[in-house]
This record gives C-alpha cells, sequence and structure tokens, in this order.
C-alpha cells in the first residue's frame, strides 16, 4: 500500500520553487519576476514561482518515472485505478485518447447521441465511425437518462464488428445507468467500455454514493477532477483496469491531444486534490451529502417547485433499465411550475439575487453542490427560490420581468432532438475535413452538415459533421435560442446560416 499522505510532486514542486537560482529557462515571466503588475495585484506573485516547465526533479509527463509517476500511482490507488493519467487538456483529451486508443479509421464505436461534443472531436480525429443509440427519455421533464443494457445489446448484435462502447455516467442531472450489466454485454464481445465519468469523480469516497464506473466493470474512465472535487479548472484523470486497451496505446494517444508543455499548477493541484480525498474523502462527502439533503428537501417544499429525484419508485415507473442510482450531491429544480423558463430563472436568480446555477434548460436549473459550498450558499440558494415563487405564484405582482414565455412547454421536448432523424451519411472525420459551402438556413435543410452545433452547457451536439440536417433539429436550435441559450460551434453565431457539405 502506497502512503496517500505523500504529495510527491506537489511537494518538489515547492522545493525548486524555493531554490535560489538564476532562471533562463521557460515561461518567459522568470518565476513571477517579469509578471505583469495588473495580474499580480489579481494572483500575487507567490504563484509564479510555482509555474514551471518541465525541469529534471519535475519530471515528463509524456515520460513519467519521477514524481508524476509516483502522483500518479498514489491517484490509482486512491480512485481504485490499475493505472491512472493525468490530463492537463481537461477531460476533453481523456475522451478524445480513448476513442483514438481503441478506434481506427473506419472502425464502429457504440455511443450515445447525447454524448459530449469532445466525443465528437475523438470521432474526428479517429476516423472512427459511430453507431448512435438513443438515451432513455422522461417525457414529462424533458430530459434525457442514460443507454440501457437491452439497447447496447441490440447494437452489439446488430454490429458485432464494433470496437468499443461508451456510456455517460453520470448524466449531467446525476443519474447512474446500469455500468455493471452493459460492461458485461460488451465484455462478451471482448471489447472495451468507455465511460464518460465527467462528473463523477467524487463517487469513490463515500459509500452513499453511486458506484464507481470502474467498480462496476468499466475498462477505462475519465474524471474531472475539477468540477466536483478541488483541482484547478482544466485538471482531469484518466483510469484504466484490465487487458482490454493497452496502456501504450493510451499513452500515445495522450500525446496527440496533449500540450507538450503542461502547467505543473494544474498537475501539481491533481496531487493534492487526491491526497485530500484520500485522507478526508468520506468527511467531506458527508457534509457535501448532508448539504445537498437540506437543500432539496427544503426547495421541495416551496410552492411552483419540484426537485428531481427518480429514486422515487423506479421500478414502478419502468426506471429500472436506464437508473440504477443517483448523484444526490446533483441538484435539479423544475422551474416550470412558476411560469418561467429555465432560462429565464437563471438570468433572475443571478441578477437579482446572487445565486448562480452550473446551467439551465427549457424546465430547470441544475446546480452543483460539492465539498467547497457551505452553509451559507444553502441558506442563500434556498431564500432566493422562496422570493422566486413568491414573486412568480399568483396574486402577488412585482416590477421584475419574469420574462415568462407563452409557448407550451410541453411542445418542444428534447425528444424531438432524439428522435429528429439526423442520420449519419458519412464519417464526422470525412465531413469535417470537406470542401464546404455556407447557407441559409431554410436551405441547409437535407443537407450533410458540416460544424458541430450544440446549446452550451452541457455541450451536447445537436448537429455535427456526417449528420443530415433535419427541420426538427433547426427548429430546436432556434427554439433554444429564443429562450435565451447559447449555442456554440456554428460559424454563424446568429444561426442565420450553417456550413454544409459542399454538393
Amino acid at each position: 500500500m502506497l502512503d496517500q499522505n505523500q504529495t510527491p510532486l506537489l511537494d518538489t514542486l515547492k522545493a525548486c520553487a524555493e531554490r535560489p537560482h538564476a532562471p533562463f529557462y521557460t515561461p518567459g515571466h522568470k518565476r513571477g519576476q517579469g509578471i505583469s503588475q495588473k495580474i499580480a495585484d489579481v494572483f500575487g506573485k507567490a504563484i509564479f514561482r510555482v509555474d514551471l516547465p518541465e525541469l529534471t526533479e519535475l519530471d515528463n509527463l509524456f515520460a513519467a518515472t519521477g514524481v508524476i509517476q509516483q502522483a500518479q500511482e498514489l491517484a490509482a490507488q486512491a480512485f481504485g485505478a490499475e493505472k491512472t493519467w493525468f490530463l492537463v487538456n481537461g477531460s476533453t483529451c481523456g475522451i478524445e485518447a480513448a476513442i483514438l486508443a481503441t478506434c481506427g479509421v473506419g472502425d464502429k464505436i457504440i455511443l450515445p447521441r447525447n454524448v459530449h461534443s469532445s466525443a465528437i472531436a475523438g470521432l474526428i480525429l479517429s476516423g472512427a465511425m459511430p453507431i448512435f443509440l438513443n438515451p432513455e427519455y422522461d417525457s414529462v421533464l424533458d430530459i434525457a437518462h442514460s443507454i440501457t443494457p437491452d439497447t447496447v445489446a441490440a447494437a452489439l448484435e446488430q454490429h458485432p464488428d464494433a470496437k468499443a462502447v461508451m456510456m455517460v455516467y453520470p448524466t449531467y442531472y446525476g443519474v447512474c445507468g446500469d455500468v455493471g450489466a452493459i460492461a458485461q454485454i460488451t465484455h462478451k464481445y471482448n471489447i472495451p467500455l468507455l465511460v464518460d465519468e465527467a462528473h463523477g469523480a467524487h463517487f469513490a469516497f463515500h459509500p452513499e454514493l453511486p458506484t464507481t464506473a470502474l467498480a462496476a466493470g468499466a475498462d477505462l474512465t475519465v474524471q474531472s477532477i475539477h468540477k466536483t472535487l478541488g483541482a484547478f479548472t482544466q485538471a482531469s484523470i484518466l483510469h484504466i483496469q484490465g487487458t482490454r486497451i493497452e496502456s501504450d496505446r493510451i499513452s500515445k494517444a495522450l500525446q496527440l491531444v496533449q500540450s507538450t508543455s503542461p502547467s505543473y499548477l494544474l498537475l501539481a493541484s491533481l496531487d493534492a486534490a487526491r491526497q485530500q480525498m484520500a485522507l478526508y474523502g468520506q468527511q467531506l462527502m458527508s457534509h457535501t451529502l448532508q448539504l445537498a439533503s437540506e437543500a432539496r428537501s427544503r426547495i421541495d417544499q416551496i410552492p411552483g417547485l419540484s426537485v428531481f429525484n427518480p429514486t422515487t419508485n423506479p421500478l414502478e415507473t419502468g426506471m429500472r433499465s436506464y437508473f440504477v442510482a443517483l448523484d444526490k450531491t446533483r441538484l435539479t429544480v423544475t422551474v416550470s411550475g412558476l411560469g418561467l423558463t429555465g432560462f429565464a430563472a437563471e438570468e433572475i436568480l443571478d441578477q437579482q439575487f446572487g445565486v448562480t446555477a452550473e446551467f439551465a434548460s427549457q424546465q430547470h436549473l441544475t446546480f452543483i453542490i460539492s465539498l467547497g459550498n457551505t452553509q451559507k450558499d444553502i441558506e442563500q440558494l434556498v431564500r432566493a427560490f422562496t422570493t422566486l415563487a413568491e414573486m412568480s405564484l399568483p396574486p402577488k405582482s412585482n416590477n421584475i420581468n419574469l420574462q415568462r414565455t407563452d409557448f407550451k412547454l410541453s411542445c418542444f421536448l428534447w425528444d424531438d432532438f432524439i428522435n429528429m432523424g439526423n442520420a449519419v451519411r458519412i464519417s464526422p472525420r470525412e465531413a469535417f475535413f470537406a470542401e464546404t459551402e455556407t447557407l441559409p438556413i431554410p436551405e441547409a435543410t437535407g443537407r450533410i452538415c458540416a460544424e458541430i452545433i450544440c446549446p452550451y452547457p452541457p455541450g451536447i451536439p445537436v448537429l455535427m459533421p456526417g449528420e443530415t440536417i433535419s427541420k426538427s433539429a433547426l427548429e430546436y436550435l432556434q427554439k433554444i435560442q429564443t429562450m435565451g441559450g447559447f449555442i456554440s460551434g456554428c460559424a454563424d453565431t446568429s444561426l442565420q446560416a450553417l456550413k454544409v457539405i459542399k454538393s
């Protein structure tokens, strides 16, 4: 057993920063001596002393044999992996590397249609051909969940030559699908199960949290340590276990998608976040779960609001195939009962009450409650929702523009998206590198898309390179934009025109 008290990378970085010497290496600010005073006023100068390059003592991220290797081995033990890699380009590069390491040009990969845009980038880089599965969908709440074991089994029966299966666990709303059953089905074909576990890095540290993807049988998982734990933004981790994926292929793939000048601020933050959770994780997560439980209970009692909770009789509601657990630190509040869209409610809470959500959707606001939140945060959140409900529900009135919408929330739901018929005509890679032209929206219907277009967050593409552009997809994007959502990926940010494959 390794000593989880250790922080080998962080300690060595500190020693290098404190050693007196004349620096004739990058970065140009020379340990903060040449940094702009304006940025020093914001961050202080101390942080720049540890902004160092790959000095001999600090090891090499792409050929780790020293302190980075030691830190990664400690992380593997803490998170329950056989081998772990630190990521400085976010979970994005981990997902891309996972696909690059398992799929080549023309190879099939089975994955949900609501994958993150990083998976689409992985398809473009690798040349793999996606076999998309529609996730299960709650038409009442307008929430897409996980893919199911049955849909994976059917896809593998139809495509037994697939090279890998990928799933999202948990979803943005905290719903955890049946990783164990899907892993068993996938392994019957002797191919790996890849898991986008970006929002589940905290699962390993408390028994009341869902089982980790690795413990459930996944071969590879990518976690954003910065999303729910204490690392710097962009700091993530990739884990593998078993023999279905060659570790050397992962290492080589990461060399393609990671910076050759990795930030030691990010790397050291991963080392420190691991130590924090290994030593105090259960205590920290107990407090986090307590805060989340209080917020859930109190907000659920506010008239006009309801809190997403699929744990209520999942067998009776037919959820068992796509739901095995809920991440209780993820709080999704349905605000449509107040006559508001999630977009309108998000703006009011942020501007009027100083409460900022993780993201908004048509009917909901979703909040991440983590080890960094406090009782004061929960009080402010509950107070904001209480006041919002009082403002919105009759007979009371107010002077604040609630930005109500007249359209029926049920008339344009997420199942329009997952059933909009964007058939994959050519591989995302072929489409990405093809000659393109820009057409007005009315003329784009039926053509092959050349862009990755998605509302963000959560970054789930509605259109991607290689797909046929359907009328319903365009209507969906325009509806999201009308309601105040942000559309990313399109060259024309006004969404009046799209890039398509030239005929």
